[in-house]
């Protein structure tokens, strides 16, 4: 237990930096710094996978098939609803939202996966829930109330990032349900091996995406076709070290915490990047959270805390007669 919450903590630290990239590059559309990250990630697989090359024979047409689905959904189209959402919202209404994934995730693993992992019950998994729901709630109380004091944001960016950041959690919510079964059926597999399985699958669905963003820059015919971007040294160091760093490292970290703990526990321990989220976006603004902030970030730990001290019990198996 006490070595998953770590290497979900070092998932959630990782994980954090992505919501910087698209603060970083305002510039940049979201589609661009998607189709960048996954295809550094994808090429930064491709001399990893040498060192797995044993673990990736073993593969199945069915695994590359899982893979290829994990892709598609929890990495590209997981991080363009994110990246959309943060540049219309400038970032801490994004994260609060998504910081709600803890929540929407033990609660659907609870119901999803009781058979396997066994049953949290809900007066126990309960408290946890609510310190969790009440932190967010603190931080996206003061979030908010600077989003209203800004006069030159619009109301309807913001509801419009809202509403992407509520289709990333839907994305992630799936994710890593669908991540922890293939785990959980291959408990003898490799963590970064599949990681970098998930970086392979992801490598062609990004070619193909960059393709078209370059087709559609051309077919547009607004100005000279920029394949790296207004500004392509930093766009190629940081799509460069999300993908290594956010999104090899981070997968393989969060693998082999889904390896070890019940998933409704794992889906708790997602908080971690959003603290991480909230604690590097402050460091970019260079200013601490406010008093209210503070208390809903301590409330969020205190949840994370109590949820790792709740042990599922076993289904208990249906009786037969002699």
């Amino acid at each position: 237990m006490g070595a998953g919450v770590a290497w979900a903590l070092a998932a959630g630290l990782l994980w954090g930096l992505v919501f910087l990239s698209p603060l970083m590059l305002p510039d940049y559309p979201a589609a661009l710094q998607t189709v960048g990250r996954y295809l550094a990630f994808g090429l930064l697989c491709l001399p990893l996978a040498w060192f797995d090359r044993h673990e990736l024979r073993r593969l199945r047409r069915a695994d590359w098939g899982h893979a290829l689905e994990l892709a598609l959904v929890g990495n590209l189209l997981y991080y363009l609803l994110l990246a959309s959402s943060i540049q219309r919202t400038g970032g801490p209404l994004s994260t609060v939202i998504i910081g709600t994934l803890p929540v929407v995730i033990a609660v659907v693993a609870n119901r999803r996966d009781a058979a396997r992992d066994g049953r949290l019950p809900w007066r126990r998994l309960l408290p946890a829930l609510v310190l969790i729901a009440a932190g967010i709630a603190l931080v996206n109380h003061v979030e908010l109330q600077a989003v209203r004091a800004d006069p030159a944001r619009r109301v309807a960016d913001y509801l419009l990032g809202a509403l992407l950041a509520a289709g990333a959690v839907a994305c992630w919510t799936w994710y890593p349900l669908r991540n922890a079964d293939w785990l959980r059926a291959h408990p003898q597999r490799s963590a970064r091996a599949w990681s970098t399985a998930q970086g392979l699958a992801t490598l062609p669905l990004a070619l193909i995406g960059y393709a078209l963003l370059l087709a559609w820059s051309a077919w547009r015919g607004t100005g000279p076709v920029q394949p790296l971007g207004p500004r392509p040294e930093v766009f190629v160091l940081l799509m460069v070290s999300l993908g290594l760093l956010a999104s090899w490292l981070g997968t393989l970290c969060w693998n082999a915490a889904s390896q070890r703990l019940p998933t409704a526990l794992a889906g708790q321990l997602i908080v971690f990047e959003t603290l991480a989220a909230l604690l590097y976006a402050y460091l970019w603004r260079g200013q601490w959270p406010a008093p209210t902030a503070l208390a809903g970030i301590a409330l969020l730990v205190a949840g994370v805390l109590w949820g790792v001290r709740a042990r599922p019990l076993p289904a208990v198996a249906q009786a037969h007669p002699d």
